[in-house]
């Protein structure tokens, strides 16, 4: 669900910054950190400190 919320705000931030001047490219690299950000954060949640044991 955060990934996919990451993907929404990005897109949407995206939007915002084209539309008040910002280059297409300069706002889409924006939006490119924003759901590497997320993307990364789901990948690396069952790896932090005070999760429980699973079986990989």
């Amino acid at each position: 669900m955060g990934l996919v919320i990451a993907t929404t705000v990005g897109l949407c931030v995206w939007i915002v910054l084209w539309a008040i001047g910002w280059s297409s490219m300069d706002a889409f690299l924006v939006t490119t950190v924003i759901i590497t950000l997320g993307a990364m954060a789901r990948l690396l949640n069952p790896y932090l400190p005070g999760r429980p044991e699973t079986d990989h």
